[in-house]
């Protein structure tokens, strides 16, 4: 059923196996060129990229735009720590702040350190501002979030290939489930819960998209009960959903927001922890901080990354082409897809069969056929191209998708 990979992909994954960490199952597929929408592997085979890095690539592959500011940049000067002032960074706060719309920004390097940040933002405010003794701050998340896989980010989740055989576990998390605001309600009585930290459509879960008014809801709640909202917008964010954040669909701004991955255009690691000054200003010299957080690289490609995004209308293309592509995989109606889900370029699509490596086994004739995608959590697929998609590429790759979803079915 499934093509062979050559010779030379085969060497690479050997070298991979051999010599690197076994924490990843890779889809069997060795690439070493991207551009655009397009992927190309070792062999020069093309492929449509419906991944796009986890959201990493919004802009597509090697934006001409993003690569300019890299390189030139990288010409200049790339790291100074944060122990001196560079040319760079006070532009980029500034750019960063008056485009969220937030008085603060703290520059981080990854999505996982932003939720880290984040946190740690939260429990100071409850010390500084609510009121809430020492050492009794509380977190509250959503069943089936991921943000992670530090020791605080899987002491939070619910999926035991994250958390099993690592505790013990951070203190001071709570969980209750997603998209229901009678629990949250409740966990939110309690006066020593600091922040409820939420994505607004759980992307590694499956693309789960809550219902509508959810986070509004969310919003209210957290005001009435005096405790912070944090939007874990690092997939969702960006344009990804058709807005330019997700929780702009109801207006519902979060106390932080927390934003990674296509804040660089999948060149770099740079993150963002954005927030007003009674919460980012609880934290004083000293208390946190990174090497590379805020590095002149860095700020150098997110704006160029950010302005992008505006110049190319790109949350207006994801709507647009999200309409299309839901619509037309409807248009199958195919027995072995359960679900259609997603909002903009964020997707999904659950597979229905009776084998439960059904959808490794279809990401594999999707490759051979050029498309590339990854299963999460078993029976799901996210289709999550880069926002620089169009509408003939969109029809082409459901045509792969149904030749596709042919074969599996035999």
């Amino acid at each position: 059923m499934f093509q062979e990979i050559s010779s030379l992909s085969a060497a690479y994954i050997h070298i991979e196996e051999q010599f690197g960490a076994h924490n990843y199952h890779p889809l069997p597929v060795v690439l070493e060129r991207g551009a655009g929408v397009y992927l190309y592997d070792v062999d020069g085979k093309q492929y449509y990229d419906f991944l796009s890095g986890y959201s990493a690539v919004n802009q597509g592959h090697c934006h001409p735009v993003i690569i300019k500011a890299l390189t030139d940049q990288a010409q200049k000067l790339t790291l100074t720590s944060r122990a001196f002032h560079n040319n760079l960074l006070g532009t980029y706060e500034q750019y960063i702040t008056n485009y969220f719309g937030y008085e603060k920004v703290l520059p981080m390097n990854t999505g996982v350190e932003g939720g880290e940040t984040a946190i740690k933002l939260a429990r100071k405010w409850a010390y500084m501002h609510k009121g809430v003794p020492e050492n009794k701050a509380k977190i509250i998340f959503a069943e089936g979030n991921f943000w992670g896989r530090t020791l605080a980010a899987i002491s939070s989740s619910t999926d035991p290939s994250s958390y099993r055989g690592f505790g013990p576990y951070m203190p001071g998390f709570e969980l209750v489930p997603y998209n229901d605001l009678i629990a949250l309600e409740k966990q939110l009585q309690d006066a020593n819960v600091a922040a409820f930290m939420v994505e607004p459509i759980q992307g590694e879960a499956g693309v789960v998209v809550p219902d509508d008014g959810y986070l509004s809801a969310v919003r209210r709640l957290c005001t009435k009960y005096n405790v912070l909202f944090i939007a874990d917008e690092i997939q969702t964010g960006l344009c990804r959903t058709g807005k330019l954040l997700a929780c702009d669909y109801e207006d519902a701004r979060p106390d932080i927001l927390i934003l990674g991955k296509a804040l660089s255009g999948g060149t770099m690691p740079i993150a963002a922890v954005l927030a007003d000054d009674e919460v980012m200003l609880c934290i004083k010299p000293g208390e946190h901080g990174s090497t590379y957080g805020g590095n002149p690289l860095a700020c150098a490609v997110a704006m160029a990354a950010l302005q992008v995004l505006k110049d190319e209308e790109m949350a207006e293309n994801a709507t647009k082409m999200g309409e299309l592509l839901r619509s037309e995989l409807t248009k199958l109606n195919s027995p072995l897809i359960s679900t259609i889900r997603g909002k903009g370029l964020l997707n999904a699509i659950v597979i229905n069969h009776e084998n439960p490596e059904a959808a490794w086994d279809l990401c594999l004739i999707l490759r051979d056929n050029g498309l590339l995608a990854k299963p999460t959590h078993g029976d799901k697929i996210r289709f999550a191209p880069p926002l620089t998609i169009t509408s003939d590429q969109i029809l082409e790759c459901v045509g792969i998708i149904q030749k596709s979803l042919q074969i599996l079915q035999g």
